[in-house]
């Protein structure tokens, strides 16, 4: 950043800081007042509201993803005059704009100030757009996924040796809802919604999405799970993280694939159903292997505690004489509740 740019920065700073000094406050009563304000086309200076469009679409770029989204996707046979990268980039970029479905990217064509923003003549309106998302085949959104965890490593490779401990890969399945009724692939799960059950593979050291695979709105959570964990772990592999934990909830415990990913070095943390074997287990199990789990605070409170306020719940419940389940104890198999 240009000096002259930081000095009008902390000077804006400065002047804000004046502005909120709680102990210099001399305005009107009440605060939110008239103000004499003037609206103005100008000739020269232009701007955006999405103003960092231009730095995403500069850093895209610096990493060669347009690219590597050419290289590995072909759907088109004759270029008129778009790129598969184009298509890609204009829609990702109409979502961090704002727009939320490809109709919006008709605003965003529209604003010569946004074309001039990413260097574009113009940019595919929203049929062209919808065109190209139909030309897809489950082939080719993987290829895509590929593209962007191959950009993925030259970002990691600017991260400092800490970064490569340890690498946690998440495992999860949500639904989205649609009220569509000539979706293909929609359909309906146990709660009556309709709609779409994607899978969800991400790095849960920095929340980045590895994979995302769509599924039919009645799918189970782990479905074709464990194939997209080893190819999140062969990308960690790759990229030189040193240690791989998988995580996901009971639906992802699949035995069939544990002695494998123990065998690779891989360990993982997965819920599992209480069944009546392990629950015949841990009953057995001596006293002294539980011991109570203690958390460490997720930060520090640096302010004093107030007082808490009266719990208007539980003297209702007292005085209606209700019968009262309290948890006092949670440490792995055993909960201890208190009735009164």
């Amino acid at each position: 950043m240009r000096i002259k740019i930081q000095q009008r920065h902390a000077k804006y700073k400065r002047r804000i800081g004046r502005r909120l000094d709680k102990t210099n406050f001399r305005g009107p009563c009440p605060v939110l007042s008239g103000s004499n304000i003037h609206y103005e086309v100008a000739d020269r200076t232009r701007a955006i509201a999405a103003g960092g469009i231009g730095m995403i679409h500069d850093m895209t770029t610096r990493l060669g993803l347009a690219e590597t989204i050419n290289r590995s996707v072909n759907v088109f046979k004759i270029y008129l005059p778009y790129s598969e990268s184009d298509h890609v980039l204009n829609i990702a970029y109409n979502v961090m704009a704002g727009g939320t479905c490809l109709d919006h990217l008709e605003l965003r064509r529209n604003n010569e100030v946004y074309l001039d923003a990413l260097g574009a003549e113009r940019i595919p309106d929203p049929t062209t757009a919808g065109d190209f998302c139909r030309r897809f085949t489950p082939a080719d959104v993987l290829q895509l996924m590929e593209a962007f965890n191959h950009t993925r490593l030259r970002v990691w490779r600017e991260q400092p040796a800490d970064f490569f401990k340890e690498a946690v890969i998440d495992a999860d399945g949500t639904f989205v809802e649609t009220t569509g009724e000539r979706k293909e692939g929609i359909d309906i799960n146990y709660k009556g919604r309709w709609g779409y059950h994607p899978l969800l593979v991400s790095l849960a050291n920095t929340g980045e999405p590895l994979y995302i695979v769509n599924r039919s709105g009645n799918r189970p959570s782990h479905e074709g799970a464990a194939e997209y964990l080893d190819r999140a772990a062969a990308l960690c592999r790759r990229a030189g993280f040193r240690k791989i934990k998988l995580r996901g909830d009971t639906d992802f415990t699949q035995t069939e694939h544990l002695d494998q990913w123990d065998g690779e070095g891989t360990t993982f943390v997965f819920g599992i159903d209480a069944m009546p074997n392990l629950y015949e287990i841990v009953e057995t199990l001596p006293e002294t292997a539980w011991e109570k789990l203690r958390r460490s605070p997720r930060y520090e409170v640096k302010t004093t505690p107030r007082a808490r306020p009266e719990n208007v719940k539980q003297k209702i419940v007292e005085q209606r004489e209700y019968e009262c389940l309290a948890t006092i104890s949670f440490s792995g198999w055993r909960q201890l509740e208190l009735r009164f």
